[in-house]
């Protein structure tokens, strides 16, 4: 962490808002070290699609003259917000200016809510057009991976990935329609939660994605996701009970016929049962089944969702994989292969599995291989693309079709050097215990918190 006598850049969330809590610091303060950084090297990675700068300022500012600073657990911590999220006074962009919308007269709840909390927003963050995609790259060039800036953050939350892992925010908001928290976490090394069907307020695009989507936060710590997480989701933040006793299956399994996890992934997945056991709790093998049709009907929803959305946009103005999709999710629609009766089916299937297996939580790879190149996706062709997110992340997309809350936690380093990632999905109700079994193992197995040589503080900070 950077050196805090003299820039809270590089502090967590938690103790930023205590600082301001406190006195120690002002939130101004506290938002320009921020979005100085931000301005000296996100250049080098694009995790940010605008910033507020001025805006910002005059919002720290107003978090500082407020007297109830006691009651904010997110007093000053600046924040930034994915692109197709909408914020106030900023165009609602979804990764591209094709795919952008009005500009937004007011914020989306998950926003309010934030502020609310005492957070600054200090910009958007960037992501795959119209979020389709696990890597984070478009026209005006990639979003890059802070442990590797020749590999992807992933997507769709890649810009918020990069940005948190980085330490351009403490904390960012991202929106997880098949992964696109827990990928980006993954490939970042941070903690990346989605919570379960409900739970926090979500309206996205057409439908939200057929009910697939969640808000959520990336943070480098178990206790700044905590915090993140229950700001969105409206409650008052609580400590974490280390829970005991748990039964826990572990499956390597893929969702994906064909789709092995790496050694590495393996690795990890068997370090993380390690560390379960550790705890005091119980690993056992057991495989979820996949269903076949539930592939098929994953594949149809997802492209459908670009479908139904693309209605209010020009679609000769996409890129050409985003208007392959389209075609590809008309063709599913017509023909009635997205099915509220499947996703259903798929969601009784998997509480069943944790009440049939007697089990509290499944523990999986977050990834199956190494993240990609950050270059090249944007101009790609469909399949590449297609196959290109469904080979290296394979593990996410069940869990949205059955609405059930799933986080990715860090476990280590992969021999190239990228950080290495478990999910574990727990039954409806279950974010707490998934936030406690992740602290478990921050105290067991601590992580670096940021990519390697960053934050990156410069000598005028």
């Amino acid at each position: 962490m950077a050196d805090l006598v003299s820039t809270w850049v590089g502090a967590t969330a938690k103790q930023i808002a205590r600082g301001v809590r406190r006195g120690d610091v002002s939130a101004t303060s506290v938002v320009a070290d921020h979005l100085e950084h931000i301005g000296v090297f996100d250049a080098e990675l694009a995790a940010f699609r605008t910033v507020r700068g001025g805006e910002a300022i005059v919002e720290a500012e107003k978090v500082d003259e407020q007297d109830d600073l006691a009651n904010l657990p997110l007093a000053g911590v600046p924040v930034a917000v994915k692109e197709n999220t909408a914020v106030a006074g900023l165009p609602i962009l979804n990764g591209s200016a094709a795919a952008a919308t009005a500009v937004a007269e007011e914020d989306d709840e998950v926003v309010r809510r934030l502020r609310g909390a005492g957070a600054v927003v200090l910009g958007t963050t960037r992501m795959p057009e119209m979020g389709l995609w696990a890597v984070t790259d478009d026209p005006d060039g990639p979003t890059r991976n802070p442990w590797d800036t020749d590999r992807t953050p992933g997507g769709s939350s890649g810009g918020a990935a990069a940005a948190v892992a980085a330490g351009l925010v403490p904390l960012a908001h991202g929106n997880d329609g098949l992964g696109s928290i827990r990928i980006p976490a993954a490939c970042c090394g941070l903690v990346g939660l989605k919570p379960g069907r409900g739970v926090v307020p979500c309206k996205l695009g057409v439908e939200n994605w057929f009910d697939l989507t969640e808000h959520g936060m990336l943070a480098t710590t178990v206790a700044d996701a905590a915090i993140g997480f229950a700001v969105l989701a409206g409650r008052r933040p609580e400590k974490l009970v280390p829970p005991s006793g748990l039964r826990v299956a572990v499956s390597l399994r893929s969702p994906v016929n064909g789709i092995r996890p790496d050694e590495p992934n393996r690795q990890a997945v068997a370090t993380a049962a390690k560390l379960l056991v550790g705890a005091g709790h119980s690993a056992i093998t057991a495989d979820p089944v996949y269903p076949a049709k539930l592939g098929l009907a994953g594949l149809a929803t997802w492209f459908a969702a670009a479908y139904r959305e693309s209605a209010q946009l020009d679609v000769r103005a996409l890129q050409p994989r985003t208007r392959r999709h389209i075609r590809a999710g008309r063709w599913a629609w017509n023909r009635g292969m997205v099915r509220e009766s499947d996703r259903a089916g798929w969601r009784e299937r998997s509480i069943g599995f944790f009440t049939d297996r007697a089990v509290d939580l499944l523990l999986t790879p977050a990834l199956a291989a190494t993240p990609p190149r950050a270059e090249g996706w944007a101009g790609g062709s469909w399949r590449t693309n297609l196959l290109g997110s469904m080979r290296y992340a394979p593990y996410a997309a069940p869990w949205n079709i059955a609405g059930l809350p799933s986080i990715v936690v860090p476990v280590g380093i992969r021999p190239d050097g990228l950080p290495l990632a478990v999910q574990l999905t727990g039954p409806p109700g279950s974010e707490l215990t998934l936030l406690g079994v992740a602290g478990q193992f921050e105290m067991a197995n601590p992580w670096p918190r940021h990519a390697p040589g960053w934050p990156r503080v410069s000598a005028a900070l």
